[in-house]
């Protein structure tokens, strides 16, 4: 018998047993035709690699010949694939496509009376114990022996049948959010295209209505009232939460490293732009701040979300060797387009700060559906 988890659907009170995976599923790996074959590649049977198990395309394909003069096998929709070997092993999905694997890739087809959805969530949520138990916590190669001896817990098959559902379920919100971030991330970035001036241009290819102005082209040192860099940060001072936040070069997080309760270096609003490794990254600030080593700020008196996306369109190379470093007197010198008002800055500005808020919405509800799935895989299984 196994123990029962924490968290348990109404209507369910039976004990769980514990069993192997091979005796409760059928599994096997596949092969790769022998590569230098040409009329073993480029047929119409898609090629699944370890990397690919949660695909819905392949990058290779292979013929009939090199399928019946290989040990590739196939599986169909639906069916389990565990990633055996290399950087992905340990990784779990159902096959979103028929096609045919390598030996890279374990197929597993569970008996009668088995959920594919809830023991591949099993599999997936015990990743990390089997990576610290059969590699030591690095990457290395799985075996389909080592997968088959794995013990799973086990409820009946409608609490399976629950779990699994419920389980996908959490699965595809998260999908649907990311999904969203990326597609208002696509639409912001082909608006940016069209909204700013390009190739010589000096009106943009969509603009608001009432703005015929040309725009004017201008260094961005001109245009601003001060660019400074960052500085080191004053670890005595420095709090997990407080008034001003400390800002780093980084774009994980928002910059934000810590907080100042009493003082900031740089008063908003104001943009800052990453200066060191991938530099170039604008991002308005709308709260006093203290810059951190290696990100720059810009203060002027033009609406600071139109600056910060006016930046963005840039494209910044910078010609250093080792780490990519951007300066003061480097970034004074780039040359933006501004339209003739402050007005057209601002619904520039309003519109596409819009789209950030958007964005930002869509990544919170991602990440707190990751963080909820992670609290229920901790208590939905024993």
């Amino acid at each position: 018998m196994a123990d029962t988890p924490n968290i348990r659907f109404k209507g369910f009170s039976d004990g769980w047993v514990r069993q192997k995976l091979g005796e409760i599923s059928f599994s096997y790996s596949g092969g790769t035709p022998k590569v230098g074959k040409s009329e073993y590649y480029g047929g119409a049977i898609p090629f699944i690699r370890s990397g690919e198990i949660a695909a819905d395309k392949t990058e290779l394909f292979i013929t009939e010949d090199g399928f019946k003069n290989s040990s590739a096998a196939m599986v169909e929709e639906g069916n389990i694939l565990y990633a055996l070997y290399g950087a992905t092993s340990g990784e779990v999905s159902r096959a979103k496509l028929k096609g045919a694997i390598n030996q890279a890739i374990l197929a597993i087809i569970p008996n009668p009376g088995y959920d594919a959805e809830y023991l591949m969530q099993w599999l997936r949520n015990k990743k990390q114990f089997i990576i610290n138990t059969y590699l030591q916590g690095g990457q290395g190669n799985l075996s389909g022996a080592i997968v088959k001896d794995l013990m799973v817990d086990i409820p009946g098959t409608a609490e399976q049948n629950m779990i699994g559902a419920f389980l996908n379920n959490v699965d595809q919100l998260i999908i649907l959010h990311q999904c969203k971030c990326d597609e208002i991330r696509k639409l912001k970035k082909y608006m940016m295209k069209k909204m700013f001036p390009r190739n010589g241009k000096k009106i943009p290819q969509i603009r608001f209505a009432g703005f015929t102005d040309n725009w004017e082209q201008r260094k961005l040192g001109d245009e601003a009232t001060g660019i400074i860099a960052g500085g080191d940060i004053d670890r005595d001072l420095i709090l997990d939460k407080g008034r001003y936040p400390v800002i780093a070069n980084a774009l994980t997080n928002d910059g934000i490293v810590g907080y100042y309760n009493s003082e900031f270096r740089v008063k908003a609003p104001a943009v800052t732009i990453t200066g060191r490794g991938d530099v170039g990254h604008a991002r308005a600030r709308n709260i006093d701040f203290t810059p951190v080593v290696r990100l720059l700020s810009v203060k002027s008196d033009h609406d600071v979300f139109f600056l910060e996306n006016a930046i963005n369109t840039l494209h910044i190379a910078v010609e250093s060797t080792g780490v990519p470093q951007l300066t003061v007197p480097q970034l004074a010198k780039y040359e933006l387009f501004f339209p003739k008002t402050l007005e057209e800055e601002k619904e520039i500005g309003r519109y596409f700060c819009r789209f950030d808020q958007l964005i930002t919405l869509h990544q919170r509800k991602c990440n707190e559906i990751k963080e909820f799935k992670k609290f229920m895989l901790k208590n939905i299984f024993p």
